[in-house]
């Protein structure tokens, strides 16, 4: 175990092809966001350029966009470290989250075939088996697609647009409280699809803006780690 928290052999090495300072940005986003790199972790350049099987320079060229981004925090004389977001900052972003999500769901109600419908059913039950595994990253993962999903059936690209920006900070802040809200999550998506199935807008809206609103509250009330 390298000092930077990552088992060996943990990330891929990346392919030289493409704009390598893009694919180590988003190699490195994706651990910061999985909380794979935890926050407040210390990143040092050299073991990650080892794990992705680059040189310093497009690690060091990510940390300063992932810097101006708010992942990382570039500390003088220290070097770079994952951020620490604070409860503000996560209350803000959740707030917005429940904004876009409640007309999305409402949007979905009003535009959702069977197809969309049973490609919900589906990802509930995937989702349903890992909690029960207790497979968290599963669950995560499911649970982004999940809501994917209901996006993109709200037909709106703006929309889809706006929550891609803030996607990744929910899986962020989800992450911590996956298990904590285990079971009873995917007890809301259920009703939700039944909401949306039936067409009705009104009920999946306040569905959705129930289901967001137990996750931030879950967040502040996790225990300290």
């Amino acid at each position: 175990m390298l000092s930077s928290g990552l088992p060996q052999g943990a990330v891929p090495r990346l392919e030289r092809p493409g704009p390598l300072r893009d694919r180590v940005y988003e190699a490195l986003l994706e651990l910061i966001s999985t909380r794979a790199l935890r926050p407040g972790q210390h990143l040092v350049e050299s073991e990650l350029a080892g794990h992705l099987g680059v040189s310093r320079q497009p690690v060091r060229e990510a940390l300063q966009r992932l810097n101006t981004e708010g992942w990382v925090d570039l500390r003088p004389a220290q070097g770079a470290f994952v951020h620490e977001p604070t409860e503000a900052e996560a209350d803000q972003l959740l707030t917005v989250r429940t904004l876009l999500e409640a007309e999305a769901a409402r949007l979905a109600a009003a535009n959702a075939g069977s197809a969309g419908i049973a490609a919900l059913t589906a990802l509930c039950a995937e989702g349903e088996r890992a909690v029960a595994d207790d497979d968290v990253d599963t669950a995560v993962a499911v649970n982004a697609r999940f809501h994917g999903a209901i996006m993109e059936l709200a037909g709106n690209a703006v929309l889809a647009e706006l929550a891609a920006q803030v996607d990744r900070r929910v899986r962020w802040y989800y992450t911590p409280v996956a298990r904590q809200r285990g079971e009873q999550s995917w007890i809301e998506h259920r009703a939700l699809i039944a909401a949306i199935a039936d067409r009705d807008e009104s009920r999946a809206t306040e569905l959705m803006r129930e289901h967001t609103e137990h996750t931030r509250r879950t967040y502040h009330e996790r225990p300290a780690v």
